[in-house]
């Protein structure tokens, strides 16, 4: 059952901010070709990354469903138990929201749409309000010194993990 609501939760938030939103955003978007093709670099990147991480939630045994959505949990499956630091998780305290963001601007790349770009850094900034202002006080008063060290040693958006940081 877990695993049908982590494909539920899929369909119904990084396929919908990564594929239809941007459709609706540029609807007369459509993929070029030449330079513009590799757009699908960041593209594949993106959904290997959201899937690597999906995976590692299901192994946790939860699903990527925000806490605020615990009335939906039914359908969406609840956060982890303890905290998700593994994996892609050692270099980014957020892989799942770059994936999506990668996923995004690869498609703008391949549609040529400044639009779905301007679309994109408009999903940053609300992705990082959600992580800065729920998430992340979430987890300090539920993971508590747990997610203190690792905060200090995992950077937020990406990077290397460090000691202190």
């Amino acid at each position: 059952m877990l695993w049908i609501r982590g494909l539920i939760f899929t369909v119904l938030v990084p396929a919908v901010v990564g594929y239809f939103l941007p459709s609706a955003v540029d609807s007369s978007a459509h993929t070029r070709s030449g330079v513009w093709e590799f757009g699908w670099i960041p593209m594949a990147a993106g959904a290997a990354i959201y899937t690597l991480c999906l995976l590692r939630f299901l192994a946790a045994g939860g699903t990527p469903a925000i806490f605020f959505t615990r009335p939906l949990r039914l359908l969406l499956g609840e956060e982890p138990q303890g905290l998700v630091s593994e994996g892609l998780y050692r270099f980014s305290r957020n892989p799942m929201y770059v994936g999506v963001l990668l996923f995004v601007f690869g498609r703008a790349i391949l549609c040529a749409s400044s639009a779905m770009a301007v679309y994109g850094c408009v999903v940053f900034a609300f992705f990082h309000l959600v992580v800065v202002f729920l998430e992340e006080p979430h987890l300090r008063a539920t993971r508590g010194p747990s997610y203190e060290v690792y905060s200090r040693e995992v950077p937020r958006w990406l990077g290397m993990p460090g000691r202190g940081r």
